[in-house]
């Protein structure tokens, strides 16, 4: 498919932990940080269940 960027935008705390767990899974750990991860059904869903979060810019 294609590429995605992924940016944290808005702070890890006080979010529930399967929040958190999520944002760990997907490789980020600190606030602003950007990652580029390829775009499938794991990853879309990982995505939209912390979209709130996040700034996601597709390729």
């Amino acid at each position: 498919m294609g590429k995605v960027k992924i940016t944290l935008v808005k702070s890890m705390s006080k979010r529930t932990p399967v929040q958190r767990a999520t944002l760990t899974a997907l490789g980020i750990s600190k606030m602003h940080q950007t990652i580029e991860k390829d775009s499938n059904p794991s990853i879309d869903g990982m995505i939209k269940k912390v979209q709130h979060l996040l700034k996601v810019e597709t390729n």
